[in-house]
């Protein structure tokens, strides 16, 4: 929607550059394009490369926040939390530099809900990354982390970066593959 659209900054903006991870200010008055607009996150070309900028900085772009009004749940000790609800969250979390979601690339090996009777849950998420070392691999656990502590009923969240095994394409799911044009 947002994609291939070119931007000047209402306002200095941070945002992560892309793929060292360093956190970045791109002063107000600057010239960026979208070039992925995909789960909340915005990546950004700039004279410097490429960025990453979050759903809460979408008004310096002059776009409407998709999820800032998306509170966090209170952790309910009465809400059940499923499984499919995590996966559903995880589905809108992005590479930044690949349109296709994390799970269906792959990255997330393994989901835990650890949710005692009358307690709110506790979710534990596996993932890993499509090369070692991509500084973007914390900025994309935490995003999930935030994603999964908006679920009713959740009250902890922790995305572990595991490196074993080692990730491939043949991992991506059918609909990546087709997202890629790799089928």
């Amino acid at each position: 929607m947002h994609e291939n659209t070119e931007k000047v900054l209402t306002r200095d903006c941070e945002a992560i550059r892309i793929p060292s991870g360093e956190m970045i200010v791109l002063p107000k008055g600057s010239t960026v394009a979208i070039t992925q607009a995909l789960g909340g996150s915005y990546t950004v070309a700039t004279a410097d490369g490429l960025a990453r900028i979050t759903d809460e900085n979408a008004d310096a772009l002059g776009l409407e926040s998709a999820f800032a009004k998306r509170e966090l749940s209170p952790a309910q000790s009465d809400v059940r939390v499923d499984e499919a609800s995590v996966w559903t969250e995880l589905k809108t979390c992005y590479d930044p530099e690949i349109p296709v979601n994390i799970v269906d690339l792959g990255l997330v090996y393994d989901c835990v809900i650890d949710q005692p009777s009358e307690a709110p849950a506790k979710v534990l998420v596996k993932m890993t990354l499509t090369a070692p070392g991509c500084g973007m691999g914390p900025v994309i656990a935490r995003e999930a982390e935030q994603k999964i502590l908006a679920i009713p009923g959740v009250a902890e969240a922790e995305v572990e970066v595991v490196w074993d095994p080692a990730w491939n394409q043949s991992m991506i799911s059918e609909v990546g593959k087709m997202k890629l044009g790799l089928m």
